[in-house]
């Protein structure tokens, strides 16, 4: 009896601390693990922790309870079959990008399921998508000039009558110094 009481309480813990990941998590990357060896998993984590992404085999039931308790408002289904899951805290993008770039380069047989960003459910075609995408660093560097080019175009359609004022000025000063 008391071993049954301490198995429930782990297990409403570790489904207090994926909820915990699931709140926090600006993605989370659902894969397929199985037939990866022990040494392919335990490298993968190394990767995926030294980014700053946590990774964790789950249990599907555990999982659908912190969905629920995490309030994501997702289909608690989408966590079907032998899972681990990717939690991404900082930028979306980094996540699915390390998974398809570890996939690729180990020739593990790692499987990216889907996943969720936000409160929206991805599909693996979806997060493929999402992993191709530039770093954020990038993307805001491009709006910033986005915004910058039209403004300097501006400045300088602006100031054309000015400077044309002033070089006219210039050469009838130049014309009446000569003269």
């Amino acid at each position: 009896m008391a071993r049954n009481k301490q198995i429930r309480e782990k297990k409403v813990r570790l489904v207090s601390e994926i909820a915990e990941s699931l709140k926090k998590s600006e993605v989370v990357v659902i894969t397929d693990y199985s037939g990866m060896s022990t040494a392919n998993l335990t490298s993968l984590r190394r990767k995926l922790r030294s980014s700053g992404v946590d990774y964790r085999v789950v249990k599907n039931t555990l999982v659908r309870f912190a969905v629920d308790e995490a309030g994501k408002g997702v289909d608690p289904n989408i966590f079907d079959g032998p899972i681990a899951v990717a939690f991404g805290y900082d930028d979306p993008v980094i996540p699915p990008k390390l998974l398809y770039e570890y996939a690729k380069s180990s020739n593990a047989p790692l499987n990216v399921l889907g996943g969720i960003l936000g409160n929206t459910v991805l599909s693996a075609e979806e997060m493929k998508n999402l992993a191709q995408l530039p770093p954020r660093e990038i993307l805001l560097a491009k709006v910033l000039g986005g915004i910058q080019a039209p403004l300097t175009g501006l400045v300088t359609v602006l100031s054309g009558p000015s400077r044309g004022l002033a070089n006219i000025l210039q050469a009838r000063i130049n014309q009446l110094e000569e003269a």
